[in-house]
């Protein structure tokens, strides 16, 4: 069984220099994306939970009309919810820190190292 995957709207090269930049890249970046596309690729990065950061800021740059026609109700409630004081993400804090196991199987290896 094959799950229909959603195209993304714009090149892969595209959507990795938008998760990688940094809030100001994302703006510069988004601005030379067409209106249509733009709110298409805030649906697109809304549904995902690793981009919905990038698709709420993105939101913030559509119109209501544009994500509403492409997403309906998701994209109508996305306008909303982009609009709200509390709502955008700051977008260089989205990744979390790695951290490094303390637990019994560290312990067996650091006395291994010593």
């Amino acid at each position: 069984m094959q799950l229909n995957e959603e195209a993304c709207p714009v090149p892969e090269s595209v959507l990795g220099q938008l998760y990688r930049s940094s809030p100001h890249g994302l703006t510069e970046l988004v601005a030379t994306v067409p209106a249509e596309t733009r709110a298409m690729l805030a649906i697109y990065c809304y549904r995902r939970a690793h981009l919905a950061a990038v698709g709420m800021a993105i939101a913030a740059t559509c119109e209501e009309e544009d994500l509403a026609t492409h997403g309906g109700n998701l994209g109508a409630d996305l306008f909303r919810k982009s609009r709200e004081a509390d709502a955008v993400p700051q977008l260089h804090n989205q990744r979390r820190k790695i951290s490094l196991s303390k637990g019994a199987l560290m312990t067996v290896i650091e006395q291994d190292l010593i």
